[in-house]
């Protein structure tokens, strides 16, 4: 089965992400290697595509949360853990030798 995005075909997890981003992944988080130079050059590049879309980052965040939800729900099943019964936390002014 194929899948096709916008008339393009998604074969990879990475294909998908730049489908949905709209951009190259290596656009925000870089490649290894590269120079101050190239570094320089992607980063304006990334800073004029977010001039032209202000709302990209929250577009992402939402798309994130949502792939998240839909695929790992446990991870917003947060749960607060409690300190064990009778457990003391130490702080510096608990510790030995420390100034009052």
């Amino acid at each position: 089965m194929r899948t096709f995005i916008g008339g393009q075909e998604a074969v990879s997890a990475n294909d998908f992400i730049e489908l949905a981003l709209g951009t190259p992944v290596e656009l925000w988080l870089g490649v290894e290697g590269e120079t101050e130079e190239e570094r320089a050059a992607r980063l304006d590049a990334a800073r004029d595509i977010l001039a032209e879309n202000p709302n990209l980052p929250d577009d992402v965040s939402r798309i994130a949360a949502e792939v998240i939800e839909t695929y790992a729900p446990e991870l917003f099943n947060v749960i607060p853990i409690g300190r064990p019964f009778g457990a003391v936390r130490r702080t510096t002014r608990s510790r030995k030798g420390a100034a009052a």
